[in-house]
């Protein structure tokens, strides 16, 4: 048995698979910009160990209104605000520029990718699977240009059996391009999608004290937000939750 483990791990080695699958994982520098993207939320980075982890593909996934939105712009406006280039890959064309200037994105530093899909299954199934496959394309060429410190594949709102039916090898050849870079590659979703194993899942819902919706009189001020942070791999613990809350 130990002979079949050494042999496996200089196989990995020689492909350079060993730092995912074997290799235990270093504890970053919360401080570390190098190691970190900070999401811009105090209570959050503390919790993510300073951020979301550079070099990795990382999940933020929940259902409709639980605060994917927020969160995204949230993590864009701390990455320009850093000087960085940030690239999101809109596969359903429903990203708001002016919500996004509002929250403090520099729009100078943002490449808007946009997509279109049909959410209607019916006959437009297969429309549906190509254009996901293209989304996932641009978003290889990202990838493959570098330079950007952020980089965002939101499918949020696609068909769930869109993106069930990418191969996994997708998610892998996505991983090994992002793996070593100063990128922080983060899937948006309703539901998971793929992580590296030093990545992050991030699982939004609404807060647990009533509906996690705010109101004052007739006005909606905003949204309560649980975030469990999971992880394939701890580093300092496997699961965490943080309440976050969001502003109209």
């Amino acid at each position: 048995m130990a002979l079949a483990r050494a042999d496996l791990e200089s196989l990995l080695r020689a492909r350079q698979l060993d730092r995912t699958l074997t290799t235990a994982i270093p504890q970053t520098d919360p401080r570390d910009e190098q190691a970190v993207a900070a999401s811009g939320l105090s209570a959050l980075d503390a919790r993510l160990g300073g951020g979301f982890p550079r070099g990795q593909l990382s999940e933020v996934v929940g259902p409709r209104s639980s605060g994917r939105a927020s969160l995204l712009l949230q993590m864009m406006a701390a990455a320009t605000a850093r000087g960085e280039l940030v690239a999101l890959v809109d596969a359903l064309d429903m990203f708001d520029a002016g919500s996004a200037a509002a929250a403090g994105v520099d729009l100078d530093r943002l490449l808007w990718i946009r997509g279109h899909l049909v959410t209607n299954q019916g006959l437009c199934r297969e429309l549906n699977q190509r254009a996901i496959e293209q989304a996932i394309r641009a978003f290889t060429l990202v990838l493959q240009a570098g330079n950007f410190g952020l980089v965002v594949f939101d499918a949020a709102e696609a068909p769930a059996d869109a993106v069930r039916r990418l191969p996994f090898t997708t998610w892998l050849r996505l991983q090994r391009m992002v793996e070593g870079s100063q990128t922080a590659c983060v899937l948006v979703g309703s539901e998971t999608m793929a992580r590296s194993s030093a990545g992050l899942t991030l699982r939004l819902g609404l807060g647990a004290q009533g509906s996690g919706l705010r109101f004052s009189a007739r006005l909606f001020d905003g949204i309560d937000i649980d975030a469990r942070v999971v992880r394939a791999r701890a580093r300092e613990q496997e699961e965490a939750c943080v309440a976050l809350s969001t502003s109209a």
